[in-house]
């Protein structure tokens, strides 16, 4: 099974952009679809974006779609999500997450099999 540690996240202001990062090891990353998730403190947790085990396929929740960029590269076994024109609402423990080809683009956290543990994004107004 593989693994997913994430990175990337920080402070930032309003307006600004930051580059989240899920490394994958143990098994190989391109034989799943991915995502990205959100949780901000007392709220569900919201889908971000996802993308297909080729990035060929990507998928974004209405609220991020032309702020945030989502990307994989399989030889480096890591995903990435751009973000930018940050908002205070943004801010959130982001999580990346692993599912079956089958599932790309899914929208729905039970349907993913792996999560990482986590990195907080605070962007201040």
């Amino acid at each position: 099974q593989v693994q997913l540690v994430e990175s990337g996240g920080g402070l930032v202001q309003a307006g600004g952009s930051l580059r989240l990062s899920c490394a994958a090891s143990g098994r190989t990353f391109s034989s799943y679809a991915a995502g990205w998730f959100r949780q901000a403190p007392g709220k569900e947790r919201e889908f971000v974006a996802a993308i297909s085990w080729s990035g060929g396929g990507t998928y974004y929740a209405d609220s991020m779609k032309g702020r945030f960029d989502i990307s994989r590269d399989n030889a480096k076994n890591t995903m990435y999500l751009q973000m930018n024109s940050l908002k205070s609402e943004d801010t959130a423990v982001y999580y990346c997450a692993a599912t079956q080809p089958t599932n790309a683009g899914s929208r729905y956290p039970w349907q993913y099999d792996v999560w990482g543990q986590g990195t907080q994004v605070t962007v201040s107004s």
